[in-house]
């Protein structure tokens, strides 16, 4: 099970109030867990990633076990503590202004 972290802005809209768990089949990648989010909360198609490019939108960045994985493949594996459900696999609005 994979828990996932929304920002305020799509937990409102997914009328969630915490992190997500999701089924996702292995291999476990940046791409399987936002397609299983998108299935699980159609209402947050096009608010992650663009419909037609499947790219990440702008100010939205992925992070786990510390690290930015925003740059990484869409098929790079994640790491193994967000697979077994120690971490989680966290969603965050980015900041921009001065």
């Amino acid at each position: 099970m994979i828990r996932v972290t929304l920002p305020a802005h799509l937990r409102d809209l997914a009328r969630v109030s915490g992190p997500v768990e999701l089924e996702v089949a292995e291999p476990v990648t940046q791409r399987a867990i936002l397609d299983a989010l998108e299935a699980a909360y159609p209402m947050l198609r096009g608010t992650i990633r663009d419909i037609s490019t499947q790219q990440r939108r702008a100010f939205i960045r992925f992070f786990a076990c510390g690290e930015d994985l925003s740059h990484e493949p869409p098929d790079a594996t994640v790491p193994i503590e967000v697979v077994n459900g120690a971490e989680l696999y966290r969603i965050i609005g980015a900041m921009a202004g001065g």
